[in-house]
């Protein structure tokens, strides 16, 4: 089972979202069947098995095992991921275009470059699984607090500065390029 699953297709999105079958994924962190689920959730067998159905063609949910019970089989499935992101290319192909916004300090600009990094890293993870491997990343996650306008402009200035003296002290042309995003932005207030 993967940590989080990026969902790529709308169709899949839509499967994912629906409040039925969002549950059912819930429930699936431990391996269960149709029966199982029913038991549990309250919903006729036969529904769920439909649910699971469309989730199933769409990945979100794998085959565990199979269990023989006389001349009955029943299978037991497992949700394909702990959690799921929807990426914005299932909304639309051209989301999460950062180029598409000539406005770097804009709030819009900042989200279709998070919107990116979902859809990279969601391919480059998947890549990574399907072959065995470790994706490598990086992520640095801290909080900051600026006393004036002044301060917080000082304060980017002084880390352009130095995240371009470390990439051109890093980079070269023949290695494996690799994308750095550093970006800031206030907090919500219901987190602070």
């Amino acid at each position: 089972m993967q940590e989080v699953e990026v969902i790529e297709s709308a169709e899949a999105a839509a499967a994912a979202l629906d409040p039925v079958r969002a549950r059912l994924l819930a429930e699936l962190a431990v391996p269960a069947s149709a029966a199982g689920l029913a038991a549990r959730v309250g919903i006729a067998r036969q529904k769920i098995n439909y649910h699971l159905k469309a989730l199933e063609a769409h990945g979100l949910v794998k085959l565990s095992e199979e269990r023989r019970h006389g001349g009955i089989t029943e299978r037991v499935l497992q949700a394909s991921a702990v959690a799921y992101v929807v990426s914005p290319a299932a909304v639309t192909a051209s989301a999460a275009d950062p180029e598409a916004n000539a406005d770097h300090l804009s709030a819009g600009y900042l989200v279709a470059l998070a919107g990116r990094v979902v859809r990279e890293v969601g391919a480059l993870a998947r890549r990574a699984g399907a072959s065995g491997t470790r994706l490598p990343t990086l992520t640095i996650d801290t909080q900051i607090g600026f006393r004036s306008a002044a301060e917080r402009a000082a304060f980017a200035d002084d880390l352009t500065a130095a995240v371009l003296e470390l990439a051109a002290r890093y980079h070269h042309d023949d290695g494996r390029l690799h994308r750095l995003l550093v970006a800031a932005h206030p907090l919500p207030e219901e987190i602070t």
